[in-house]
């Protein structure tokens, strides 16, 4: 306020001089027309400036008081409206200390011990200047807005910092509390009041219906429903049944915690339904809020179903923030006897490889035999069907060293296995891309292929995980199969074209078979047998396939002392770590892991080894435990029967700790 009243006077002795000067000059043009005016003129110019001077004397005197009493009056209104104000208002000092607070806010928090909330602010506060002062780009007065709870009602805590006067480097800090308890509420509502959309889908619903007797069929199904509706009018939801085996459920998102707090019982609760035949019925939900409109969070929900089924179904998944949350899932996967689907996309596989002028065939990095042998099926598919192939697969690998020197022999694949690099060179957009034995994005043997073609095509049986490959232009996922390459065998059985296998061919495909199954052991259905009898009809030399998985004694050795080493937990769960570092890591890990399995009372068993600057581990499982869930746990996917995961920034006993710890959270799961 000093500062406006001494521009003020400032400008009004400016302008006075000014028209002195005017008034001057006048009087000089006077004289110089007439000199006997020279006297007068002096005279008179004499009489203005004291004139000027008395009146500028005169204005300076009210202005400096009118400015004085404003000054005052503003000082008085700010310091009356700080002191009254209707916040809650406090000066406090960095270490917490109350400098000075208004009448409102000891009123306010007359009945609350406020001191806690204050150095609980404090403490922040003194970080956030810090912070600011490490930030250079960021002026340390920049107001401050925060939010806590008091009492049960929400403030919304607004201020700014003051230097103070004898340190520059001292700072104090001006708090108002504003009520935003209404507001959080509205908030809140607000959110709670958005919908949630939901599909319910029945689990091969055909298949398990043939099963039954006609006359339990009304039965089944009004028990099906019932316990559905149920289930859904806990939540004051809208349950619509759009088909025979599929619901569309529509509920408030207040409801949300509450099933997940309930781990979506109803899938229990389905599998329960008390039958005469060897039947059981299994559910598969998934639930979107994500979206503005309810059609987005529907094509959100059918997004993430897609996943569920590709999971196995028997299970529920929540997207929300674009994360999946899995529950259940404990079931092992239902063999479809049908091979409608394996015939519709064969026939369209055709298709897309007709209309290409090349196909590349890419599996996952670290290729194994089913890998391999996927991808050769695909390979004489598209050489059948007169489309030029090559296979993008990197080979260096020791489980390969002995099927590598068996196809070296056959000068036809000299070009067409080629690396990543090449690929890049070759590829356009008349290329079609099929990925097999894998649907992850960053698990393919090169990411940068995906991005570059306009067709893709999955062929795969490993239960869909959240970072799956989007936009395929044609999926054959089914996770019930034993193998890729026995999808691939299906493939090959139904397209129009007769398809002449050559012999390592149709070996490396039965070894791809062979190798999942563990010697036709495990996730073995009628239709794995199917492909494994078409497979020796085009001329498999078993011998020989069976000596491509032979180990060296070096090798056995490693897996004996590895055996050896085990740890049991949870009375049936067998953990070994391998120390060594060499470069089959992972496939060390992978034997052992199936050799611990063949010990009695061993329901699951998981072996972790050191990968570069990765920790792997490989589970294996009969089939009580799935070691799909606990690894995906930790990052991992694969099978109730066979899952692996990499694990980054641990060490391998720190790996082993956490994998316990998702053991038991495992075991927790399923006995609440």
């Amino acid at each position: 306020m000093q500062n406006n009243s001494r521009k003020v006077l400032d400008t009004l002795v400016s302008r006075t001089k000014i028209y002195l000067a005017i008034i001057f000059i006048l009087l000089v043009f006077i004289c110089i027309k007439n000199p006997y005016m020279i006297l007068p003129s002096i005279c008179i110019f004499v009489l203005i400036v004291l004139y000027s001077y008395y009146t500028n004397n005169k204005r300076k005197s009210e202005i400096s008081e009118t400015l004085q009493d404003l000054t005052l009056t503003v000082d008085s209104a700010a310091k009356t409206s700080l002191i009254n104000s209707p916040f809650p208002l406090v000066i406090l000092e960095t270490d917490g200390n109350m400098v000075w607070k208004s009448s409102k806010f000891t009123s306010e928090f007359a009945n609350i011990d406020i001191n806690t909330y204050i150095k609980e602010l404090s403490i922040d506060i003194k970080s956030e200047i810090e912070k600011r002062k490490a930030n250079n780009k960021e002026k340390t007065n920049k107001d401050i807005i925060k939010q806590i709870e008091i009492d049960k009602k929400t403030y919304r805590v607004v201020g700014k910092y003051v230097k103070g006067k004898k340190s520059k480097k001292e700072y104090m800090v001006i708090l108002y509390f504003i009520d935003d308890t209404e507001n959080v509420k509205l908030q809140k509502e607000y959110k709670d009041s958005k919908s949630c959309v939901s599909i319910l889908m029945i689990d091969n619903y055909e298949e398990t219906m043939q099963r039954i007797e006609s006359e339990e069929k009304p039965q089944v199904i009004a028990e099906i429903d019932k316990y559905i509706y149920d289930w859904t009018d806990k939540t004051n939801g809208v349950l619509i049944k759009t088909e025979k085996d599929r619901y569309i459920y529509f509920f408030e998102q207040r409801y949300l915690d509450s099933i997940k707090e309930d781990k979506f019982s109803i899938l229990d609760k389905i599998k329960e339904i008390d039958m005469k035949e060897d039947v059981q019925f299994t559910l598969s939900i998934a639930v979107s809020n994500e979206g503005n409109t309810d059609k987005e969070k529907y094509k959100s929900a059918q997004a993430a179903m897609d996943i569920v089924l590709g999971r196995g179904g028997d299970q529920a998944v929540i997207r929300e923030n674009d994360i999946y949350k899995f529950f259940g899932g404990r079931a092992q996967e239902v063999e479809k006897r049908t091979k409608v689907k394996a015939r519709v996309v064969a026939q369209a596989l055709e298709n897309l490889i007709k209309k290409s002028k090349k196909v590349m065939i890419m599996g996952h990095s670290n290729p194994d035999m089913d890998c391999v042998g996927a991808s050769l099926g695909i390979y004489r598919l598209a050489k059948t069907l007169e489309c030029n192939a090559y296979i993008v697969m990197d080979m260096k690998n020791s489980a390969l060293e002995a099927f590598q020197k068996s196809i070296e022999k056959d000068e036809e694949y000299e070009d067409v296995i080629i690396n990543k690099e090449v690929a890049l060179e070759n590829i356009d957009e008349d290329t079609l891309l099929v990925v097999v034995d894998t649907h992850k994005l960053n698990y393919v043997e090169s990411s940068e292929l995906l991005d570059k073609v306009k067709e893709i095509v999955i062929i795969d049986h490993h239960r869909r995980s959240a970072d799956f490959i989007e936009h395929a232009t044609l999926t054959f996922q089914e996770v019930y199969a034993s193998s890729a390459a026995e999808l691939v065998t299906e493939l090959i059985q139904y397209v129009e074209e007769k398809v002449e296998l050559k012999t390592i061919e149709a070996e490396s495909l039965y070894a791809g078979i062979m190798m999942d199954t563990k010697n036709f052991t495990f996730k073995t259905g009628v239709r794995t047998f199917e492909a494994a009898a078409y497979l020796r009809k085009c001329g498999v030399d078993i011998i020989r396939v069976k000596k491509w998985f032979q180990s060296d004694l070096e090798s056995f050795n490693k897996i004996a002392e590895i055996v050896g080493k085990a740890e049991i937990v949870n009375d049936t769960i067998a953990i070994s770590i391998y120390e060594d570092k060499a470069k089959d890591v992972n496939i060390v890990c992978a034997k052992a892991a199936d050799e611990l399995l063949t010990i009695s009372d061993i329901t699951a068993s998981f072996v972790i080894g050191q990968l570069g600057n990765k920790v792997c581990i490989s589970g294996r499982s009969i089939g009580d435990i799935n070691v799909q869930i606990i690894l995906e746990k930790l990052g991992g996917g694969g099978h109730i029967t066979l899952a692996g995961a990499q694990v980054e920034g641990m060490t391998m006993e720190e790996t082993k700790q956490e994998l316990i710890n998702r053991i038991n959270e495992y075991f927790s799961e399923i006995e609440n």
